[in-house]
C-alpha cells in the first residue's frame, strides 16, 4: 500500500470523520467498522443530572467524580429536561470570573431549543451511522453536536449520554 493510502483508522490516529475524508461512497471511513451496531453496543454511562438550582461547585464535584464531560439539567419538579452543563466550558466560565462556583447550575447551563427547532430522538437502538452523521451536524443541519442525550423513543426517560469520544473508542476497538 503507497503511503497516501494507509488507512489511518487502522494506525491508530484519531481522525473525526468529516466531508473531506469520507469515502468515495459518501460514506464515513468509519462505517464498515460498525456493521449494524447500534448505541446500546457502545454502552454509554447513565446520565447525570443537575438541578437548575443546585451549585455549581456541586454539577462538577459530581462530574469529576465519574469523569464526564456533559451532564444534562432536569428540572426537580417534573424532570424535564431542560438543557445541559458542558463542563469544558464551565471550567473556562469559572477561569474567566464570568461565573462562581457557588452560582447556581441555571446561570450556566445551555438550554434545549424546544420550539423552532428540529429535535433528533436518539434511543439504544439508533444505529451508529446516524448517531455519527448526528455529531457531523448532517441529521438536520443543526451544526456538529459534542454529545447525545439517550432517551427512550417517547423522550420520556434519559437513559445516558453518548459522546463522539465514544464512538472514536468503540471503531478503535472493533476489528476489522
Amino acid at each position: 500500500m503507497a503511503p497516501s493510502e494507509r488507512d489511518p483508522i487502522q494506525e491508530g490516529s484519531s481522525i473525526t470523520p468529516t466531508q473531506e475524508n469520507t469515502a468515495p461512497s459518501g460514506k464515513s471511513p468509519w462505517a464498515n467498522k460498525y456493521r449494524g451496531a447500534t448505541v446500546e453496543d457502545l454502552d454509554p454511562p447513565p446520565a447525570l443530572s443537575s438541578n437548575p438550582t443546585d451549585s455549581i461547585s456541586n454539577a462538577l464535584m459530581r462530574a469529576y467524580e465519574r469523569d464526564y464531560t456533559h451532564l444534562t439539567v432536569v428540572s426537580r419538579d417534573t424532570r424535564a429536561l431542560l438543557g445541559y452543563l458542558s463542563i469544558p466550558r464551565l471550567r473556562i466560565l469559572l477561569k474567566d470570573g464570568k461565573i462562581m462556583d457557588s452560582d447556581p447550575v441555571e446561570r450556566a447551563m445551555l438550554k434545549f431549543r424546544r420550539k423552532g427547532s428540529v429535535y433528533k430522538v436518539i434511543t439504544m437502538d439508533t444505529p451508529l451511522e446516524e448517531l455519527e452523521d448526528f455529531f457531523t451536524g448532517g441529521v438536520d443541519g443543526s451544526g456538529p453536536q459534542d454529545f447525545a442525550v439517550v432517551t427512550d423513543a417517547s423522550r420520556r426517560f434519559v437513559l445516558g449520554v453518548a459522546t463522539r469520544s465514544d464512538l472514536e473508542e468503540f471503531v478503535k476497538r472493533r476489528p476489522a
